[in-house]
């Protein structure tokens, strides 16, 4: 009965959620960080995209909405708060390219141009791509621009473990990516059950990516994941093999876990891990710097619930040297504070985290 009850206070949000600044000195940081409100009142806060003079633009799952957050006296707050676009089908993503912000829905991709000077009167939403499928399990999108000057766009499992939809429809399941006006799409890499996390590393300019594991199979399997998709064609696993090394008890007979890339990092199971950025500012101190950091969402199906943190692996030459809690505090007990969704590095070198469960965005800042 209780595992029910945590269950249920953590699917549904029970736990009333409290404004973010009475919670602060909950959250856990490392010695000489420190943690405050960036901007309060967002609803749903979800992906974050850095455009010129303070402005952060913010997607939205659940509320339909796209907002820009505009801290105009830089002094680490946000000044101002715009609604962009309302209305929209989980418009989760946003990505920022020469004045044009694009947003992705679960269908289709679309683009607001010369958008920065605009705030206050958005223009019109122009829409560039929109036959992906309508499928709303794992249908929310992250997008991001790759130092190629393409969009890439994860399109997640319309489901939590199959195969036929696969087949008959590549683009599941996978990161595809396409030119800024919406031709020319191309499947990037395969086998990723859903991402809702890309970042390029600054000095190798090689994408790596979250991947959020199956459901059932258990408390502690299989792990989340990070990867890293130096190139075009590589094949995750999935629905075969989970964490490269799990075949899955319902296709993994049909191919082999050696065929297929393994994760750089096991992630915790059943975390969500969902936005990812590497830090190019020298503010952090090192082996900060050298880092990638995870929003890890929070489980919602696990006995004893994780995640609900920031998390930091430690890199050294392409791999992983080190995996551990950045931030956290989010979680207590049965009752969430947050949910962490994604990570932003300012020009600054602050570290910026959207939390769609508080409503709000966080700043973090090294204080020495």
């Amino acid at each position: 009965m209780r595992n029910a009850w945590v269950y249920i206070m953590l699917l549904c949000g029970c736990a009333n959620a409290q404004q973010p600044e009475d919670f602060l000195d909950e959250i856990n940081l490392p010695e000489g960080f420190k943690i405050e409100v960036f901007a309060s009142d967002i609803d749903n806060a979800r992906s974050l995209e850095k455009g010129p003079n303070g402005i952060v633009f913010v997607g939205n799952r659940g509320g339909g909405k796209v907002y820009a957050v505009v801290d105009e006296n830089k002094d680490g707050k946000a000044d101002k708060t715009y609604i962009l676009a309302e209305d929209l089908i989980q418009p989760n993503g946003v990505a920022y390219r020469n004045g044009d912000l694009y947003i992705a829905e679960i269908s289709r991709i679309s683009v607001m141009r010369d958008v920065v000077n605009h705030l206050d009167n958005p223009p019109k939403m122009e829409t560039i791509r929109d036959d992906f499928s309508e499928k709303s399990h794992h249908g929310a999108k992250h997008i991001a621009f790759g130092p190629d000057g393409k969009l890439y766009v994860p399109v997640g499992a319309p489901c939590n473990i199959c195969l036929d939809e696969l087949q008959e429809d590549e683009r599941f399941a996978s990161i595809m990516r396409m030119n800024a006006d919406g031709s020319d799409l191309e499947l990037y890499a395969s086998g990723v059950r859903n991402t809702v996390g890309l970042a390029w590393h600054p000095e190798t300019e090689e994408l790596w990516f979250t991947d959020n594991g199956r459901d059932w199979l258990g408390d502690n399997k299989p792990n989340d994941e990070l990867n890293h998709a130096p190139k075009k064609g590589m094949h995750f696993g999935y629905p075969f093999c989970h964490n490269g090394d799990l075949p899955d008890p319902k296709f993994g007979d049909q191919r082999n876990c050696s065929e297929f890339e393994p994760p750089v990092q096991k992630l915790l199971p059943h975390i969500a891990p969902l936005g990812l950025t590497f830090l190019e500012q020298d503010v952090f101190p090192e082996p900060y710097r050298s880092s990638i950091y995870i929003a890890e969402h929070g489980s919602w199906n696990r006995t004893t619930p994780i995640g609900y943190r920031i998390s930091r692996v430690e890199l050294k030459d392409g791999k992983a040297v080190k995996y551990e809690a950045f931030a956290d505090g989010w979680l207590k007990g049965a009752k969430r504070l947050g949910r962490p969704v994604d990570v932003l590095e300012l020009d600054d070198g602050s570290l910026l985290v959207s939390d769609d469960h508080a409503d709000c965005i966080y700043r973090i800042t090294y204080t020495k």
